[in-house]
């Protein structure tokens, strides 16, 4: 480990699990096809979190590569795996966009199980690298925003499978 590295706290993990009102396969639909989410977020998001523009580039199979566009730079995401309907995994080769105060992407995934009554749970994880100190205070606040992010993209694709539903 190079000396820049010793003060950098491991990568974290967050992950949010909610369930949507649609089977798998619509939910994989309106993952696969959604280019970017139509609402606003949260006034919270909008303070803390660049604001997307839109997604360039294939992302159906692995090696793909899109470039998310966000008002002040970009990420440009490869994906890694995809298990039709089930999982959805990438992970994020550039990053030339300021989240927080320095947060580096790593990448994710989208997992999907369907619940006993045919809903689809849809669990959205994050991998990131905080640069913030101390360590204690900041990785709950970074969780807490990660979250919150994360139930706004689920309901956009669960808003989008329900509106889209042709099983």
């Amino acid at each position: 480990m190079n000396a820049a590295n010793q003060h950098l706290p491991p990568p974290a993990t967050v992950v949010t699990r909610l369930a949507i009102a649609a089977p798998p396969a619509a939910v994989w639909r309106a993952l696969m096809f959604y280019e970017q989410i139509e609402e606003p977020p949260p006034p919270l998001l909008r303070l803390l979190l660049p604001l997307p523009l839109r997604t360039e580039g294939p992302k159906a199979a692995p090696g793909d590569e899109a470039r998310c566009l966000y008002r002040g730079g970009h990420l440009l995401k490869r994906v890694t795996r995809i298990e039709p309907a089930a999982h959805y995994g990438f992970e994020v080769t550039e990053q030339q966009l300021r989240i927080g105060r320095g947060l580096r992407l790593h990448g994710g995934s989208y997992d999907l199980r369907t619940l006993a009554d045919g809903r689809t749970e849809l669990a959205v994880t994050t991998r990131y690298s905080g640069t913030r100190w101390p360590e204690w205070l900041f990785r709950p606040i970074e969780s807490m925003v990660c979250h919150l992010f994360h139930r706004h993209l689920i309901r956009a694709i669960g808003r989008k499978a329900a509106s889209n539903r042709s099983d």
